[in-house]
């Protein structure tokens, strides 16, 4: 997996800590030995030790945690491993619901807590199945892309205007603007398929001064993204090879991708003509449309091309 690649992930997560199925699983390990080796103290605590049947139902309820535990911790399926202890709370509940109508006095109140512990516990392992799936969902439809071009500057040059983060309109179309709000932290604004606007804070998190920079999304944007950007000298004494490494799960899927290719804006194709626009601006100061249309390729923008001419002041 590439640096770029365990960048992303943690953000696909959202605010669910990567390490939550985990926790889940030491939660329904504990549970489950408890009700195994100690059934009778278990019975006591939760108020149902007058009941013949509770001998016999809870080491079933402990045997149930403990195959949830195994599916949890073993990383398999987290999302399948947390509704199942979602159906077994579940059942939990309707076996309390009925011991609380038949209870009075001190057990009455032991089971009433009890029923409140697990209808809590429910409640965070149902957010934590949904926002697992989510992850999940949002992993596979993650598009990756490595794509390169070579610039008659020096690594440093070529870093320095990169680093820049304010520059990076000038050559990619896509951007309306990126404020640095300080060394590491911008605020960028794209225009996506159909007119619409995105939005999105992303963060530095690794700077190596004339060879590389490394970036990300910040939690809570619409479309989580990633990236690398290396600067290494082209063999030849041909200037620096810029090297881009980009993972993004646009929100849409592949759909979204479709859409975005139908007017010209296929990702992979447009990551490629906004280097070729880095080249230009760093070679020659100014990016220059031509009759092939850099900045797309669907038939209405052919049908609309015109002379080639650089591109206006407020997009340089």
């Amino acid at each position: 997996m590439s640096r770029v690649e365990t960048v992303l992930l943690p953000e696909l997560d959202g605010p669910v800590p990567a390490t939550l199925p985990s926790a889940l699983g030491l939660l329904s390990l504990a549970l489950g030995v408890g009700a195994l080796v100690a059934p009778g103290p278990v019975a006591r605590m939760t108020g149902v030790d007058d009941s013949p049947a509770a001998r016999a139902v809870l080491p079933a309820v402990g045997a149930r945690e403990l195959a949830n535990a195994a599916g949890l911790l073993s990383g398999r399926r987290p999302a399948g491993w947390a509704w199942a202890r979602v159906a077994g709370d579940a059942a939990d509940l309707t076996l309390l619901g009925r011991a609380l109508a038949d209870r009075h006095g001190a057990r009455r109140r032991r089971v009433a807590l009890t029923t409140l512990a697990i209808a809590g516990i429910n409640a965070v392992v149902v957010l934590a199945a949904v926002r697992i799936g989510r992850a999940r969902r949002a992993r596979a439809r993650v598009i990756r892309m490595e794509i390169a071009v070579t610039v008659n500057r020096s690594p440093a040059e070529a870093y320095r205007f990169w680093r820049d983060v304010e520059n990076l309109p000038r050559f990619m179309a896509h951007l309306e603007s990126v404020r640095a709000d300080d060394l590491r932290r911008s605020h960028w604004i794209a225009r996506g398929p159909a007119g619409h606007r995105v939005e999105w804070d992303a963060e530095i998190i690794d700077d190596q001064p004339n060879k590389s920079i490394t970036w990300r999304s910040l939690p809570g944007t619409r479309v989580p993204n990633a990236g690398r950007v290396r600067f290494a000298p082209a063999p030849g004494d041909r200037g620096t090879e810029v090297r881009v490494e980009l993972r993004y799960a646009p929100p849409a899927g592949a759909l979204g991708r479709a859409v975005a290719k139908l007017f010209g804006e296929e990702p992979e194709q447009q990551v490629r003509d906004d280097l070729r626009r880095f080249k230009q601006v760093l070679e020659t100061g100014e990016v220059v449309r031509s009759e092939g249309s850099p900045s797309g390729i669907s038939v209405r923008q052919q049908a609309m091309q015109r002379p080639a001419q650089p591109l206006p002041a407020s997009r340089r």
